[in-house]
C-alpha cells in the first residue's frame, strides 16, 4: 500500500454521482468491508482487494484489502499514514459471498486521533512482533499440515501475505533490515478468526528479510499454495514480489517458498533478467500459480528493448530452481497515452493504473485428478490507444510453450481497468472482473469520471474461448470522489480479484458508489496540474461532503451460468 513509486500525476474532476445499474440475474452483490465507516476520510478508504475460496468448503471465502479504518481523520488538509497503524483489512463470508463480516481485534490503532492500543479492523499480532501490516494483500487456501506432510483431511489453511514495515522508528530497534518486507500470516480456523479471536491467527512470518540490506524495499506480493493432491509438492506455499535495492540496478522479480506451512521461507531467488544499471527496468507486479503436476509458474511485467512484455519463469522442482524466463505476451500499458505521468486512466490528476498480469491455472484442485492444466493469462491493454482499452485473455495448454491469440473479453463500450481473471479447476469456465470506465479520459477536473464493477463469463474448450456474457454490472461511481492521502489525485489501487470453482465464482472489486465528489478538491487538483503557486489542499473534514473518499470493496458472486 505504501508504494515505492507514487503518482504525482494528474487531477480528478468533480461532480456528483450516479446512475445505478441492476446486477444481472443470478448474481448476488454485497459490501465486503462491513466494519469500515462511510466517513471520515481516510477511514472510509479501501482498495486493492484479493479473494480466496476454500476448495474443500467453497461456501467459505476470505477477502483482504488496503483498509485505512484504523487511521485518524485528516487534520485540515493533512491526511498522513500514522507510524505503527496497520492497513491490511480482512473479511470473511460463510455463505458463498452473500454476506461478509469484518472482525475487530485489538492492536495499535489511531481511530480516535490518539495512537495506542485499541480496536483494529486489520490483521492482528503485527505490533506485538515489531511490525506494521502495510496492505497489498494476497490470499490463498492450501491444505493444513498433517504429520510429515499436508492433507485436506487435516483441514484448510488460509494464508494472508502482505507488505510489512518496522514498527520501531530507530534502526537499532528494527525487526528486519530494509524499508519494506513481505510477511505471511495463516489461520486454520476461519470461523474463529471471523469471530474476532486473534489467537486463531499465527504470528506473521517475514518472507524477505534474508540477506536484506538497509536499502531493500519489497513490494507487490503475489501468493499461491499448491492445492492439488496429485502434485508431488502438495502443500508448498509460494510468494513472488518486486524487490528494490536502493541505489542498485533497479528492481528484480524475486521468489520465495515455504515447505512447512508458512512458518519459514527460503532465501529470495531472482527470476528476472540481468539489469543494465544505466537503464533500470520498470518492473512491477507478478503473479504465481501451480498446476496439478506441481509445476510453478511466475509471470511478471518487464521491459525488453524498450518494449513492455510479460515474461514467465517455470519451476519443475517445487520452486527450488527456475528455467530461464521467456516472453509470453506483448503488453501496452493502459494510461501511457495520458500525456501527464503515464499511469493515469481516468484523467488528469486521476487514479493511477497499471497492466499487471492476472494468472490462473485449471489444476483440478482440490484433488488434481483429470486436470487440463490450462493456463489463463489476462490483463488490461492499451494497444489500440487511449479510450480504446481492452481486457485481453490468452490461453496455453502446454505449460506456456505456445499461446492462443489475445482475445478481448470486455463488454463493448467499456474501458476496462484492473482486469483480472479466474479459470475453473476443470478448465471449462473463465471469469473476468474489471472496473469499467464509461467516460473517456478527461482533460479537466469538472467532468464526470464514471465507472462500475463488471464481471464477465466465457466458456472454454481446451484453449479456445467461446462466447462471453456479462454476469454483473454494479452501480456507477465517480473516480474523482476517490483520493490518495496526499489529496492531489484519485486512488483506486492496483488490483481486483476473482476466484472460480467448478460450480461458481466470486469477484471483489473497488467501488465508489458511496463516495461523493468534492468540488474544493477538484479545484485544488486542477490548480496543481496547472502549476498554480500556493495551491493548498482543502480540509476534507470541513470543505468536502462527509463521504468524500469513500471507496469500498464490493463482491459479486453466483453459480456457473453454463453448467
Amino acid at each position: 500500500m505504501r508504494k515505492l513509486w507514487v503518482s504525482l500525476a494528474a487531477v480528478v474532476v468533480a461532480v456528483g454521482l450516479v446512475a445505478f445499474a441492476a446486477p444481472a440475474a443470478g448474481a448476488a452483490e454485497a459490501l465486503v468491508n462491513t466494519g469500515s465507516p462511510p466517513s471520515p476520510f481516510p477511514q472510509n478508504k479501501q482498495n486493492e482487494p484479493s479473494v480466496a475460496v476454500d476448495p474443500m468448503h467453497p461456501e467459505v471465502m476470505v477477502a483482504g484489502s488496503n483498509d485505512e479504518i484504523d487511521e485518524p481523520a485528516c487534520e485540515g488538509g493533512e491526511c498522513p499514514f500514522v507510524q505503527g497503524v496497520g492497513n491490511s483489512g480482512v473479511y470473511f463470508s460463510f455463505d458463498g459471498g452473500s454476506t461478509w463480516t469484518q472482525p475487530t481485534y485489538t492492536g495499535y490503532s489511531d481511530r480516535t486521533g490518539t495512537p495506542g492500543a485499541g480496536p483494529i479492523g486489520t490483521l492482528p499480532h503485527y505490533d506485538t512482533n515489531g511490525l506494521v501490516s502495510d496492505g497489498d494483500p494476497a490470499l490463498a487456501y492450501g491444505p493444513a499440515p498433517s504429520g510429515n506432510g499436508f492433507s485436506w483431511a487435516a483441514g484448510s489453511r488460509l494464508y494472508y501475505a502482505n507488505l510489512t514495515s518496522n514498527f520501531a522508528t530507530r534502526r537499532n530497534e528494527y525487526t528486519f533490515k530494509g524499508f519494506e518486507a513481505i510477511a505471511v500470516s495463516h489461520t486454520d480456523n476461519a470461523a474463529a478468526a471471523a469471530a474476532g479471536n486473534a489467537s486463531a491467527w499465527s504470528d506473521p512470518a517475514i518472507v524477505t528479510s534474508q540477506n536484506q540490506t538497509s536499502a531493500t524495499f519489497s513490494d507487490k506480493p503475489a501468493f499461491t499454495a499448491d492445492d492439488a493432491e496429485t502434485s508431488p509438492y502438495f502443500g508448498n506455499a509460494y510468494v513472488c514480489y518486486s524487490r528494490f535495492q536502493g541505489e542498485g540496478p533497479g528492481v528484480t522479480i524475486s521468489f520465495s517458498r515455504s515447505r512447512d506451512g508458512g512458518e519459514t521461507w527460503s532465501a529470495p531467488i531472482k527470476l528476472s533478467r540481468h539489469n543494465d544499471p544505466r537503464k533500470p527496468p520498470d518492473r512491477q507486479g507478478c503473479a504465481v500459480k501451480t498446476d496439478s503436476e506441481g509445476n510453478v509458474y511466475v509471470v511478471w511485467e518487464d521491459v525488453i528493448k524498450n518494449r513492455s512484455v510479460f515474461e514467465m519463469a517455470r519451476s519443475s522442482d517445487g520452486g527450488a530452481t527456475f528455467a530461464k524466463p521467456t516472453v509470453v505476451a506483448n503488453v501496452t500499458d493502459v494510461g501511457i497515452f495520458d500525456g501527464v505521468r503515464s499511469i493515469s486512466f481516468d484523467g488528469i490528476a486521476g487514479a493511477r493504473t497499471s497492466s499487471f498480469p492476472g494468472l490462473s491455472i485449471a489444476n483440478g484442485a482440490p484433488s488434481g485428478i483429470g486436470a487440463p492444466n490450462t493456463i489463463a493469462l489476462g490483463w488490461s491493454d492499451g494497444s489500440e490507444g487511449l479510450n480504446h482499452e481492452h481486457a485481453l485473455v490468452q490461453l496455453s495448454g502446454n505449460r506456456g510453450v505456445t499461446w492462443s491469440a489475445p482475445t478481448a473479453v470486455e463488454e463493448p463500450g467499456d474501458r476496462p481497468d484492473f482486469a483480472f481473471i479466474g479459470i475453473s479447476p476443470d478448465g471449462t469456465d473463465l471469469y473476468t472482473v474489471y472496473d469499467a470506465f464509461v467516460d473517456p479520459f478527461r482533460e479537466d477536473t469538472t467532468s464526470t469520471r464514471r465507472f462500475q464493477g463488471v464481471v464477465r463469463h466465457t466458456d472454454v474448450s481446451g484453449t479456445t474461448l467461446g462466447a462471453t456474457t456479462t454476469l454483473y454490472r454494479g452501480p456507477l461511481g465517480d473516480s474523482r470522489a476517490s483520493s490518495s492521502n496526499g489529496l492531489i489525485d484519485g486512488f483506486l489501487g492496483d488490483y481486483n480479484s476473482v476466484a472460480a470453482t467448478n460450480d461458481g465464482w466470486v469477484a471483489v472489486f473497488n467501488d465508489a458508489r458511496g463516495a461523493a465528489v468534492c468540488p474544493a478538491i477538484d479545484t485544488f487538483r486542477q490548480e496543481t496540474v496547472e502549476g498554480v503557486k500556493g495551491a493548498k489542499p482543502p480540509a476534507p473534514g470541513t470543505e468536502c461532503p462527509p463521504t468524500f473518499g469513500n471507496t469500498d470493496i464490493w463482491s459479486a458472486s453466483g453459480a456457473d451460468p453454463t453448467p
